[in-house]
């Protein structure tokens, strides 16, 4: 996949803006959370390693893409990763739809810094 998803602080929401063919490949349209619902933001070096639990429904090859949401015993978590790039983890209160955020993005690193800003700003 060429575009990879953004994570962009809209009305004091995290939004997950996936780009067209992850639109399909998560079965959904984008992801939000309330600034208020984030525990904690933070960068991942290996982002399959934080990926957790089973696809349904979403959109997978092992270790190359992952996209959609993927359910365990601890919650739900909303994927947008694919090999050889850093995550963004965004931790979320309990309640919510998802409890993690996972996500992919052009500068992960300035992604994190841009979120924890927002996050301290709530």
């Amino acid at each position: 996949m060429g575009a990879v998803a953004s994570l962009e602080v809209v009305d004091k929401r995290v939004e997950v803006v996936l780009r067209g063919l992850e639109r399909i490949g998560a079965v959904r349209g984008d992801v939000s959370v309330r600034l208020d619902e984030v525990l904690d933001v933070r960068l991942a070096a290996d982002a399959f390693a934080e990926v957790h639990g089973w696809r349904a429904p979403g959109t997978g090859l092992p270790r190359v893409m992952a996209l959609g949401t993927w359910r365990s015993r601890g919650g739900k978590e909303f994927v947008a990763v694919y090999r050889g790039r850093p995550a963004v983890v965004v931790e979320v209160r309990p309640g919510g739809e998802f409890r993690r955020l996972i996500v992919t993005t052009g500068d992960a690193e300035r992604a994190v810094a841009r979120l924890r800003r927002a996050v301290i700003a709530r």
